[in-house]
């Protein structure tokens, strides 16, 4: 594969921005088969923003001639108090069900390699974590926070200062070359990156993606420094929100229902949750169109060749809120199929989560 197409893989949506498109050359030009990470804390179900958008995004990378790794974040779960705060249930959930989910969408090993965090922190490890500390400040390492989902000012637990260390650490005792994460990552990216030049350390390519918005309507969260990023922290999907939030596995009624009261007002294109999964899931490859199925009173069945001509039709009023999650609720149905065939066959797994959920 050329070079120029191997970049353009690496750029594909759901990507946003890329650290730096020139090293990303020169990587490719010395190693036909960079290292890939990205990391997830264990926190319940896996959505489509965690699930879906990583597993389209790590195929391209594959794709590119990248070997991949998901990290499963365990002490960094623990940290944020995921599953309450239970480090005996985050390693059951992250080696049962969090994995499978990645696997019942495609990313199955050896094709991807898949890392416990805790099993590979050695004295090196906590060595790093010490130096990148000392390399930078308290006022720097607090920005940095907002990696865990809160404001800077949320955080009370002194644990949550170690976080951003272990996460640039954690690329570095991978020894990756490519660093995978979403926009709401971008502050420990940057950071880890000039901690690499000061510790005379790997520097990782960053390579940050969209944040998949929730079925709800936008709210400001208040990060004043970068509004569009605000909007996207505090409207992406969240399993905090169930019911603004689709799980890889729900079933079709499920998808349907959700979708159906999904925010999608009339004529509105902006901030439309409906029309963001056309854009990044449904019609991200180009040559896939959307087919509107509707009676011929309402203007009969029509098929959308891009996500352009479908914005317009819909921002002119010649398509109906509900004629479009219709087709959405559809399409949907069938790309999370192989997941929900995978855990209708063990049902123990989805068991293993809901437990955990329901007594934390």
């Amino acid at each position: 594969m050329d070079l120029e197409k191997k970049i353009e893989l690496v750029r594909r949506k759901p990507a946003e921005e890329l650290l730096t498109e020139e090293e990303l050359r020169q990587l490719f030009q010395t190693n036909e088969h960079p290292t890939h990470y990205i990391g997830f804390e264990i926190s319940g179900k896996v959505h489509l923003g965690t699930g879906l958008m990583t597993a389209m995004k790590i195929k391209d990378f594959m794709e590119a001639g990248m070997k991949p790794t998901i990290f499963l974040a365990d002490y960094h779960s623990w940290i944020n108090n995921k599953l309450g705060g239970d480090l005996e249930a985050i390693r059951k959930v992250a080696a049962g069900y969090f994995k499978s989910a990645f696997v019942s969408l495609g990313l199955e090993e050896p094709k991807v390699r898949y890392v416990l965090a805790s099993e590979i922190y050695d004295k090196e490890y906590w060595r790093n974590v010490v130096r990148i500390s000392k390399a930078t400040t308290i006022k720097r390492m607090t920005r940095c926070m907002t990696i865990m989902g809160r404001k800077e000012e949320e955080a009370v637990e002194s644990a949550s200062l170690l976080y951003p260390a272990m996460q640039a650490a954690d690329i570095f005792q991978l020894g990756v070359d490519v660093a995978q994460a979403g926009m709401d990552q971008r502050k420990v990216h940057v950071l880890t990156r000039e901690v690499a030049e000061k510790l005379k350390l790997k520097k990782p390519v960053a390579v940050h993606g969209h944040l998949l918005m929730g079925l709800q309507q936008a709210q400001r969260m208040g990060y004043e420094e970068n509004a569009r990023l605000d909007m996207e922290i505090s409207a992406k999907m969240s399993k905090s929100k169930p019911e603004t939030c689709i799980y890889v596995h729900d079933s079709e009624e499920e998808i349907k229902r959700k979708i159906g009261k999904a925010y999608c007002p009339e004529k509105v294109v902006e901030e439309n949750p409906i029309l963001e999964l056309c854009e990044y899931a449904l019609m991200r490859d180009p040559k896939k169109a959307l087919r509107v199925e509707r009676p011929a009173k309402f203007g009969g069945n029509a098929e959308f060749a891009s996500v352009e001509e479908l914005r317009k039709t819909y921002s002119e009023g010649k398509l109906h809120p509900m004629d479009l999650k219709n087709a959405v609720a559809r399409e949907l149905a069938v790309l999370l199929k192989p997941s929900r065939d995978y855990f209708a066959k063990r049902p123990e797994l989805l068991k293993q989560v809901e437990s955990v959920e329901i007594t934390r």
